[in-house]
């Protein structure tokens, strides 16, 4: 790996930055961050979460990996995130490599470069940020003097589009994954890196919980489709398993979460209560790669929350899952959390809560020491059909009496999250969301006496996802998306009654279409990634830097050479048959289960959640010898006693 020793490139960025937009952002030493000796590690991680400052600086996930392995002795572990065009412009012309914001040292000096893809449209990040170190686009390329370039998060369950541009790949929970990483790279370190980079890469290959793509071959049949993908190394597994971390309460982390100094997207302290969902939506991938639920307990999250805000001094806690009123204790919990920090005014939030999990009882505490914002919802079809198909089963009474009791407590906003583009969705279906908002408006006035009360329809194109039941699904065309959008605009403003009351929100079908290619695509995908990235690609993920146009011409210019198009990838609906590019990479989900969900999507057959009913066999539990943890406890979280000092005075 790199040499021993790293200097600082500090000074000659220190020059740059009064040209920038946000220099602060550059500049590290947020609180609770961690800069550890460099001679005294022998094992040294550069973590990236590839975007901006101000989204990549609050993610759990990077920020839990940093603190665990900054834990252990003779490791390090520093952050890097994607700077801004400004910068870069001004990196390349004085030959300032991409650098750490916590020794500012450079990203190429480091054993391992880890990336954290939360979605895919960072891809084109991670090879600015690659080039920018000096390490070689190609894993094919590299040496002994590059890290080992690995990918993690929910986008690395299908990471063939970034195979050639990656060493390896952690798919699942990383706590436990990067220690053993750790271990495996610090044994080959200290025996002289015998075998050079191959060996290093076979050893972690082997374990079968780290993929390396550069072991695997991909075949293809005459029509494009995949033939086969197999081990071309002998030890090498043929299926690569996800990692599942248990018993949370034994991984409480961030203890010391990182205090930006630059304004975020979140400011405030998050603390994951639970991890994994089994309520099957069938279009949502983080549900189905996070099983089982594993629930951390009340005294548990109680005990984050207050290190957390002790190390902190946010003012705001957000209870993240991915349906947090989910939480078997979350009444007791919210209550107990609101009763103990009711002096110190710290509010609550949940991300969306779900219709039929809200209940007055929790609103009130989770806006009882804090403020009275908008409530969200996501009832995701806005018919009940449609609602069948993607087994969220949610009734529009349901949504109607939830959202009347939020309007008569004194709530004057409510937020509605849908999709468009849905598997089997027509124009009606989606016009339905007109019906449902306008019955919203209608209730919010009937039970509170007013007329200023608002609900804005917000809506995101459908993209259909690896490992989960749609993801043998066609996608719906940029165009259709936009005209079926188009529609139901022209219903809610035409509507003299409740139009105004009525905000609507949407993004057109375009980004959706480069997510879907990037989110099913297979290797040959690469190709397009580094054309548009070297046409200037770059921060895809935000509106005023995605272009569309180049995607297409990029993917014009180099599928046609493999007998495929965007349309190939994207609105084509996939058979039994395939072989999909992700199959050799096992999310615990079995492929007959999957396929036969989609099949009961089509039948409009819901299912129900495994959690409180007997268990469907979606082969998690025991294909990754895991199970569902969860409570209640029985416990309750007491207010904190606190003892104050005998001083005269007022304390602040």
């Amino acid at each position: 790996m790199p040499a021993e020793t790293a200097v600082s490139v500090f000074p000659q960025l220190e020059a740059l930055l009064p040209h920038v937009q946000k220099p602060i952002q550059y500049v590290g030493g947020e609180l609770n961050s961690t800069v550890k000796p460099w001679d005294a590690c022998d094992v040294r991680w550069a973590l990236m979460y590839p975007d901006a400052y101000e989204v990549g600086l609050p993610n759990q996930g990077v920020m839990i990996l940093y603190e665990v392995l900054n834990e252990r002795e003779g490791v390090l572990a520093e952050r890097t995130y994607s700077v801004w065009p400004d910068l870069e412009e001004l990196m390349r012309e004085h030959q300032l490599p991409q650098f750490t914001v916590d020794s500012h040292r450079p990203v190429k000096a480091f054993d391992v470069f880890g990336l954290s893809f939360s979605t895919e449209l960072g891809y084109t990040n991670m090879l600015t940020a690659l080039d920018l170190a000096g390490i070689p686009l190609e894993s094919k390329d590299r040496t002994l003097d590059d890290p080992i370039v690995l990918a993690g998060g929910h986008a690395a369950f299908n990471p063939e589009p970034i195979a050639d541009f990656i060493d390896a790949a952690i798919i699942g929970d990383g706590e436990q994954a990067v220690l053993d990483m750790t271990d495996i790279i610090r044994a080959w370190k200290a025996e002289g890196r015998p075998g050079g980079r191959q060996e290093v890469l076979f050893r972690l290959a082997r374990t079968g919980s780290v993929y390396v793509p550069a072991f695997y071959d991909v075949e293809y049949l005459p029509d494009g489709r995949i033939g086969r993908v197999v081990p071309n190394k002998s030890g090498v597994p043929w299926r690569v398993s996800k990692h599942t971390v248990m018993d949370l309460d034994e991984w409480p982390y961030p203890k010391q979460p990182l205090v930006p100094l630059a304004e975020t997207v979140h400011e405030r302290m998050s603390v994951e209560i639970f991890r994994g969902c089994t309520r099957g939506c069938r279009f949502c991938q983080a549900g189905m790669i996070t099983r089982p639920v594993r629930e951390r307990s009340i005294t548990g999250i109680g005990d984050m929350v207050e290190k957390g805000l002790k190390a902190t001094g946010f003012e705001e806690v957000g209870l993240l899952s991915l349906s947090s009123a989910d939480h078997s204790e979350i009444g007791d919990l919210a209550k107990g959390l609101a009763d103990r920090y009711e002096e110190d005014k710290i509010g609550l939030s949940l991300p969306s809560t779900r219709v039929d999990a809200f209940n007055v009882d929790l609103a009130n505490e989770l806006t009882r020491n804090g403020r009275r914002s908008g409530l969200t919802f996501a009832p995701e079809g806005g018919s009940e059909r449609m609602r069948k198909v993607i087994n969220k089963m949610v009734s529009e009474e349901d949504l109607i009496r939830t959202v009347s009791t939020a309007y008569g407590n004194g709530w004057r906003q409510v937020k509605l999250y849908f999709m468009c583009g849905l598997p089997t969705e027509t124009d009606e279906d989606v016009l339905q969301i007109a019906d449902m908002a306008m019955n919203v408006i209608a209730e919010g006035r009937k039970v509170s006496g007013q007329n200023d009360i608002r609900c804005t329809v917000s809506i995101g194109g459908f993209v259909p996802k690896p490992h989960t039941p749609f993801q043998w699904a066609p996608q719906l065309s940029a165009e259709e998306t936009d005209a079926r959008l188009g529609k139901l605009r022209d219903k809610i403003r035409g509507d003299k009654k409740y139009g105004r009351s009525i905000g609507f929100r949407y993004h057109d079908g375009k980004p959706g279409i480069v997510e879907g290619l990037l989110s099913r695509g297979d290797r040959r995908i690469g190709s397009v990634i580094r054309a548009v990235y070297e046409d200037g690609g770059r921060f895809d993920g935000w509106r005023e830097h995605f272009s569309y146009d180049r995607w297409m011409a990029c993917a014009e210019k180099t599928l046609p050479a493999f007998g495929v198009d965007v349309d190939w990838y994207t609105t084509r609906e996939r058979t039994y048959e395939e072989v999909l590019p992700w199959d050799h990479l096992d999310s615990g989900l079995d492929k007959e289960w999957l396929w036969e969900d989609w099949q009961d999507s089509l039948d409009e057959t819901e299912v129900e959640d495994c959690r409180w009913t007997p268990c469907f066999d979606c082969g998690v539990c025991p294909a990754m010898q895991t199970e569902i943890q969860i409570g209640p406890t029985g416990k309750k979280l007491l207010p904190l006693t606190v003892n104050k000092p005998a001083v005269s005075g007022h304390s602040h």
